[in-house]
């Protein structure tokens, strides 16, 4: 019997997605919610979500936590727009965008692992900081970015009729998840966040481990603001907003520990697309905005409590 109720609390976010789909399958089938056209569309809206938590899998795994990835992702989608609209050619905006966010993990990183603030409180005040830049730049005015080449590869476009949005999202998770089960980055990510002192008596360097994870948390949150700025063809201040607890919300769903050591791609990958398929079932089913957020966070709250394994 324990054994059993292990099975379905390690796997709980496959049974949790399988019971929504029906649910949602049976409740609003007739309304398009059955259609290839429909799935299409939650991946592609939830893939900015999905790339972000692959990341923070990896950051929750050694043990921290990463708030400020919302407001990265717009700080990266505004200084690609306006280095577009400066003259740049849409490769070296991209390039941009990508390094203010890669800084803003190392600087995450340093003030963690060498400063010793707690996670939570750095990049939380990283959070409102940024946002407050990314406000400040634009004075919350939209950024157009007219380059078609990069609107097509980082939103609009498609291969062999599968929208990139989709490609990003699916390659990213199997490169997440080749990382974290077949490299010696991912096993000594694990090994920090499962026991950092057993870990750093084994010879890894835990801090390092942990530097490297909120780069990777801050270069995932600007690609997301590249593809949001893709899709959207513009560039705004409030790219992001919430998406860092989505992303943990996506992250503990698929099974990794919030205290670190245990961890899934596959399993985020999971969580991510479950949270945008209750979203897209709960619009189809014309509630509002309000109703929305009760009923999946209601639906989040019983799937992690389900899923948690009991203390012994």
């Amino acid at each position: 019997m324990g054994s059993s109720l292990g099975f379905i609390q390690d796997y709980s976010v496959y049974f949790f997605f399988a019971a929504v789909l029906i649910f949602f399958a049976v409740t609003i089938g007739d309304q398009g919610f059955l259609t290839v056209n429909n799935f299409f569309n939650i991946a592609r809206t939830t893939a900015m979500i999905s790339i972000v938590s692959f990341a923070m899998t990896f950051v929750i795994a050694s043990g921290e936590l990463d708030l400020s990835v919302g407001s990265v992702c717009a700080l990266s989608a505004l200084t690609c727009g306006l280095a577009i609209q400066g003259g740049y050619d849409w490769y070296v905006a991209a390039s941009f965008g990508l390094l203010s966010g890669l800084a803003i993990g190392l600087a995450n990183g340093l003030l963690v692992t060498k400063i010793g603030i707690p996670s939570f409180l750095v990049t939380l005040g990283m959070m409102q900081l940024i946002r407050g830049v990314d406000m400040r730049v634009t004075y919350t005015n939209p950024v157009a970015i007219p380059d078609p080449t990069f609107n097509s590869l980082f939103g609009a476009g498609k291969l062999f009729g599968i929208p990139s949005l989709i490609i990003w999202s699916v390659l990213l998770a199997v490169v997440g998840h080749v990382v974290l089960r077949y490299t010696t980055f991912g096993r000594r990510v694990l090994a920090t966040g499962g026991n950092r002192l057993s870990a750093d008596y084994s010879g890894i360097n835990t801090s390092r481990i942990k530097l490297y994870t909120f780069m990777l948390s801050g270069l995932a949150a600007a690609l997301a603001g590249l593809l949001y700025s893709g899709m959207m063809q513009t560039a705004r201040y409030n790219f992001g907003e919430g998406m860092e607890l989505a992303a943990i919300a996506a992250v503990i769903l698929g099974g990794t520990s919030l205290f670190g050591g245990k961890a899934s791609i596959i399993g985020t990958f999971a969580g991510a697309l479950m949270i945008g398929t209750i979203n897209n079932g709960l619009i189809i089913m014309g509630l509002d905005v309000s109703e929305q957020m009760m009923v999946a966070g209601g639906i989040i709250i019983l799937a992690v409590a389900f899923a948690r394994k009991p203390s012994h």
